[in-house]
């Protein structure tokens, strides 16, 4: 993704990005933030990833969307660490052991690995959001399949023990409505106005109903609209996880703190992605 020469680059864009937002006042248990290259989303993603406390954090469960290869369930890599320009990341074996023993995953071959940009865009960010402890935290890096209903609800639910612990973050990978011909998608409401504001209408209702964390919802406005939001799954497995702490009674809340767009479409040969980034909090 990046030469040794481009590192210096690459740390003072991460750097002018994150400088540019402010943290809230409770540190993130949970994020969502977008998976583009850096030039169309890094300033949106600086949102999410400036609310992650590096002093607490020890582990860092990263929940990607499989964007080449049918998977039914959730995949898990096969190798030790993952490379970034700015440190290597270590794989948590432990955790990755535990995940395995429940016989509900698969691993990723190296070459889905590699191919996969859902979790991989988000390494620097990790990196550099972790930078001050880089030597005291693990990454547990999943891809998360085209799961059913039920089978987000299996996942949420054994996720869930692992998001109770205020030591794990948890960063979900997804981009938003993506929108024109190339990804065979044109929802317009006209009462909207210009297409790129119908866009941001159907987006923002959806991620509404993410705040309202309720992954039914959730579910029943993808099949009524299909927007093309990438990481519906792992936002899911992330919904379902929440409920079941709920019914626990721990108190959470989860807030967009910034949405954008890759472009604006004004007519139908025009394309666009949108991203937007989030942070959940435990009260």
């Amino acid at each position: 993704m990046y030469r040794d020469d481009q590192r210096p680059q690459l740390n003072a864009q991460l750097e002018g990005w994150l400088s540019q937002v402010q943290s809230t006042k409770r540190p993130a248990r949970a994020i969502i933030a977008p998976h583009a290259g850096y030039t169309y989303c890094g300033s949106c993603a600086a949102h999410a990833y400036k609310q992650v406390d590096p002093s607490i954090t020890r582990r860092i469960f990263i929940l990607g969307p499989s964007h080449h290869v049918p998977l039914s369930r959730c995949a898990l890599s096969s190798v030790d660490i993952y490379r970034t320009p700015l440190y290597d990341l270590r794989i948590d074996q432990k955790i990755y052991g535990e995940l395995w023993k429940t016989g509900m995953f698969e691993r990723m071959s190296l070459q889905t690995d590699e191919d996969e940009h859902s979790i991989e865009m988000h390494l620097p960010y990790t990196a550099k959001a972790m930078e001050s402890h880089k030597d005291e935290f693990t990454i547990i890096p999943v891809l998360v399949g085209a799961l059913s209903e039920s089978k987000e609800q299996e996942f949420g639910k054994l996720f869930s023990k692992y998001l109770a612990d205020p030591s794990n973050l948890f960063v979900v990978s997804s981009d938003f409505c993506h929108w024109g011909q190339r990804f065979r998608y044109s929802y317009y409401d006209e009462s909207q106005g210009e297409i790129y504001r119908s866009i941001e209408h159907l987006d923002k209702m959806g991620m509404s109903i993410i705040e309202q964390l309720d992954p039914v919802s959730f579910s029943n406005y993808l099949k009524k609209y299909h927007n093309t939001i990438c990481g519906r799954h792992p936002i899911g497995v992330l919904l379902n996880a929440i409920t079941e702490l709920q019914k626990n009674g721990m108190n959470m809340s989860f807030s967009f703190l910034n949405y954008a767009q890759s472009s604006q479409c004004r007519n139908w040969q025009d394309s666009s992605v949108s991203y937007a980034a989030g942070a959940l909090t435990v009260h």
